[in-house]
Formats: structure tokens, sequence, C-alpha cells
């Protein structure tokens, strides 16, 4: 496992005057996301898993902490709330085997939509797959998910219909070799 790349930490200000910092995940973190996902309405973790979940094992939460930082990789938005600190917002990405490519996943705390916090999250998470050397992202979005659907448009991904299933969609995004382009565009998105 890579060292913990804290050059990738960025503090950010909100358009509503919060700050938060996302930055990549920790294995110390297994408390902070147990307690994110457990929080998230059960709808936000139906639509982020593509089907109904309770609470997260605790080798899934493992598996969410202890990445590699290169073919894993997570960043977590954290902000403070009520004078502590929690977790509000992740986006994660992890190798297709043989291939250059990666799949993503994203999810913000419900009080969070649209604060902005998913644009900055799916830029550090692409400049970062495209710093890795990953050529393409991609993802599997319900259909009936159009708030997401537009999200990933707008952040440049091609919306595909999944041959033989009519309830989901593929998405994917060419990943190109400047960074400003998806830092860009991530800043002009308030979905999340």
């Amino acid at each position: 496992m890579r060292e913990y790349p804290v050059h990738a930490e960025r503090w950010h200000a909100l358009a509503d005057g919060r700050r938060v910092l996302i930055r990549p995940v920790r294995a110390e973190d297994e408390n902070a996301e147990r307690a994110f996902f457990g929080a998230l309405d059960p709808e936000s973790r139906r639509l982020r898993f593509l089907k109904a979940v309770g609470t997260l094992s605790g080798r899934l939460v493992h598996a969410f902490t202890h990445v590699d930082y290169a073919e894993r990789m997570a960043f977590v938005c954290e902000a403070e709330e009520g004078g502590a600190r929690r977790l509000v917002g992740e986006a994660r990405y992890a190798a297709i085997p043989g291939t250059r490519s990666c799949d993503f996943g994203i999810v913000i705390a419900d009080a969070w939509h649209r604060s902005g916090i998913a644009g900055l999250l799916m830029a550090a998470l692409i400049d970062y797959a495209r710093a890795q050397g990953f050529e393409t992202m991609e993802g599997v979005v319900l259909a009936e998910n159009r708030r997401m659907l537009r999200f990933v448009r707008a952040l440049g991904f091609e919306v595909r219909p999944m041959p033989g299933d009519p309830t989901v969609r593929y998405v994917v995004k060419v990943l190109r070799s400047t960074s400003s382009a998806s830092a860009a565009s991530a800043g002009a998105i308030s979905t999340g």
C-alpha cells in the first residue's frame, strides 16, 4: 500500500460560506464511515448500491477505508457540524482488472445535497484517477436516478442504455490529460 497522499487534501469554501475538507480516506475512518452510511436515508443507500442495503458489514467498511491509493481510491468530504467533524460525502473508484478503466461510486449525506460537494469530490476523484493513468471512468446508475444522470452528464460522462436491463444506465467518461477541465466543470455544478 502506498503512503497516505497528504498532497491531495484540499479545503474548500462552499457558496453558502461553509468550509469543507476534501481528502483521501484513511484506515482510521472506519467509525466515521460507518456513521456516515448509517445516517443516510434508506433511499439514498438504495440509489448508491442499486439495491436496498441496511447497515454496512464490518468487512465492507474495512474495504472502504483501507484503500491502496492507486488501484482503489476514495475521497471523503469532512465538515464541522455542532463542534465535531464528520463525513458528509464520499466518492471512490476501483480499478477494473485487466483494463485501464475504473468503476466509480459517489454518495452525499442527505442534508448536504445541492451544496456543491459532489462536484468537488468528483473533481478530486477524476483528477486523481487521471494521474494514476486510468483512461476511462465508468459506472452504473439506476435509470430512475435522474439527478445523478444529469450530474454525470454535466461532468462529461456519456450515458448509454445497458443492454438487456432497462432499469440501469451505463455511464463512461474518457479521462483526458488536462486536469483543469474536470475542476472547471465541477465548480459549475451544485448538485450533490
